[in-house]
């Protein structure tokens, strides 16, 4: 009598297509190219698919793309940052006040913004950790507190809600070469080196390295990472802490790029970061996403914000735009989700 051998699903080859489907960003990335392609073909200026028009939406999404690589590695963690946006204008707005105030030379000032971003940080960590109350609340309160202290410090100090003079600092011309220079005839800003260059690192930190392990096993279940030996509050505070100092980051660019910083710059932008992330296949409950996928999704509105212009259409629309966008990526995202689950191993 012949016995019927049954395959062990333990050590069945898993499907290509199963594969990419269990991809975060696989979604993202096709509604990039189907968003590209649209306004390509509805662009009325005949810059878009040019050289000069791909530099102009990269040098828009750079700072977004920046944000949202540190803002999905947070909610990978299972958290919130939505002081993220105002910590851009603190972070421009000290170092302003360092040079203009204290004669601070450019790098000088940049030392003490990325010391007070890490502060904040840290402390957005340690609220979250000791009271066990939601990030959303903690820094939904930062937001404010900091908000009012830049409008309330910046009028006192100069008499104005922004700080100008920045470019007559010691070292100016050097930190922008950093920062804020352009590069080629079509003149990319270097922002999107910055931009590839923290991706690489972030998809690196998750797919490679314990820490990254470490951000998955918080995000998808905080108490069994602790009971396996996890430091769940320590990687939590330096996620946080990792936020702010991309904030800082995006609040340098920004600075040395206008010459000044307005009390209100980046207020709102938050909102865009985690629309990005979670366009990228980031999950809003944590434990799953990626620093490509939240990359691609600032990719995407940086070609729908400067493509709906292009194509002659009322800028109006944008932030519509923005919503129908986040509606359907986390709808091709679930439907991704449940056929990748219940695809065969």
């Amino acid at each position: 009598m012949n016995e019927k051998v049954v395959k062990d699903e333990r050590v069945a080859q898993t499907g290509t297509i199963t594969k990419l489907m269990r991809r975060p960003e696989l979604g993202a990335l096709l509604g990039a190219v189907v968003i590209f392609a649209g306004f390509g073909y509805f662009d009325r200026t005949g810059i878009f698919l040019t050289l000069d028009g791909t530099a102009r939406w990269t040098d828009y999404a750079a700072p977004y793309g920046i944000m949202a690589i540190f803002v999905a590695l947070l909610m990978i963690g299972g958290e919130f940052d939505l002081s993220a946006g105002v910590m851009v204008g603190s972070s421009g707005l000290v170092m302003g006040m360092m040079i203009n105030e204290f004669g601070m030379s450019i790098w000088m000032a940049i030392a003490v913004a990325i010391v007070f971003a890490g502060l904040v940080g840290f402390i957005n960590g340690i609220l979250v950790i000791r009271t066990g109350l939601p990030s959303f609340i903690i820094t939904l309160a930062m937001f404010f507190v900091l908000q009012g202290s830049n409008l309330a410090i910046t009028k006192l100090v100069t008499d104005t809600v922004k700080v100008a003079g920045v470019n007559k600092a010691e070292g100016f011309e050097t930190a922008k070469v950093f920062f804020a220079s352009e590069f080629s005839d079509y003149k990319f800003n270097v922002s999107i080196l910055w931009w590839i260059a923290l991706m690489i690192v972030a998809t690196w930190l998750l797919t490679r390295t314990t820490f990254g392990n470490w951000i998955f096993a918080v995000g998808g279940d905080a108490n069994a990472a602790r009971n396996a030996g996890v430091p769940v509050a320590r990687t939590k505070i330096i996620l946080f802490m990792m936020t702010s100092l991309a904030a800082c980051l995006v609040g340098v660019m920004y600075i040395l790029t206008l010459g000044s910083v307005q009390a209100g710059q980046g207020v709102g932008n938050e909102f865009i970061y985690i629309i990005a992330a979670v366009v990228g296949g980031t999950l809003l409950t944590g434990g799953a996403g990626s620093a490509i996928g939240a990359s691609i999704g600032a990719a995407i509105i940086g070609i729908a914000f400067i493509g709906i212009p292009y194509a002659g259409w009322n800028s109006d629309w944008n932030y519509t735009f923005l919503g129908v966008i986040l509606f359907v990526a986390v709808m091709i995202n679930n439907y991704i989700s449940k056929r990748a689950k219940g695809a065969k191993k």
